[in-house]
């Protein structure tokens, strides 16, 4: 039995398709948090790699950011039983956030150290992609998050060019629900590390995620009528700033 199913295959499939994610002789850094949306992204990279026509090359990247000297070894374990070529960095990042403005919005200063620090991987290693585990619930989450606190409409994108198109951001997950995640992660026997971090809680998530939930309630297709309207936007009937 496949552990991917039909339909996950099929959105799999689809994402890479319509958002052109993979070309032969790609090299893609894959950022893992030791969540589960992370390691079913390097396990589905890995996958594609026998079934996609095209060759391209994997690398799997952890940052620790230096709050449990144990959590790298259990993201190194998955890794391993996944198959796929790994690189594990040791950093002091959250004393570093902790830090930065009196120990204000040490999510954000932590967040921004990693992901610069992917980047810079990425330069440094000639990696052109980076692959993040987001899925369509985040996509969803996120959308809300930047119109109820941010004002604005706006959301993460499938495939997001960088640095003039040096790097390109890809979301092979981006049209998997994070049920779809779940079913994939029992069926290749895949355990998410729990993240060390004491503040992790994004409380703004939470509540964006409750409010998805509270819309789902009202109609079982309000899910996929909100994802399908952010690629259907009539410019004509919004406030012109």
């Amino acid at each position: 039995m496949s552990i991917l199913s039909k339909a996950a295959n099929r959105k799999i499939g689809q994402a890479m398709h319509s958002y052109t994610m993979l070309a032969d002789s790609d090299r893609v850094l894959i950022a893992v948090s030791g969540g589960v949306d992370s390691l079913v992204l390097s396990w589905i990279l890995k996958h594609w790699l026998h079934k996609a026509p095209i060759r391209y090359e994997i690398l799997a990247a952890y940052i620790d950011n230096g709050f449990d000297s144990s959590t790298s070894d259990k993201v190194a374990e998955q890794l391993q039983n996944i198959g796929v070529p790994f690189l594990i960095e040791k950093t002091d990042y959250w004393r570093r956030a902790a830090s930065a403005e009196e120990g204000k919005s040490i999510c954000f200063h932590c967040a921004r150290l990693r992901r610069n620090r992917l980047f810079a991987i990425a330069q440094e290693q000639s990696f052109n992609k980076i692959g993040f585990g987001h899925h369509k619930d985040d996509i969803l989450e996120t959308f809300f998050i930047n119109l109820l606190y941010a004002g604005n409409i706006s959301t993460m994108v499938p495939k997001q060019k960088l640095f003039d198109g040096r790097i390109h951001i890809i979301r092979p997950m981006a049209y998997l629900k994070k049920e779809d995640i779940m079913e994939i992660a029992a069926a290749a026997s895949i355990v998410p590390v729990k993240n060390p971090c004491p503040q992790d809680n994004d409380s703004k998530r939470q509540e964006a995620r409750k409010v998805v939930a509270a819309l789902s309630k009202l109609d079982p297709k309000v899910k996929s009528n909100i994802f399908a309207a952010l690629s259907n936007i009539r410019r004509d009937y919004l406030l012109d700033s």
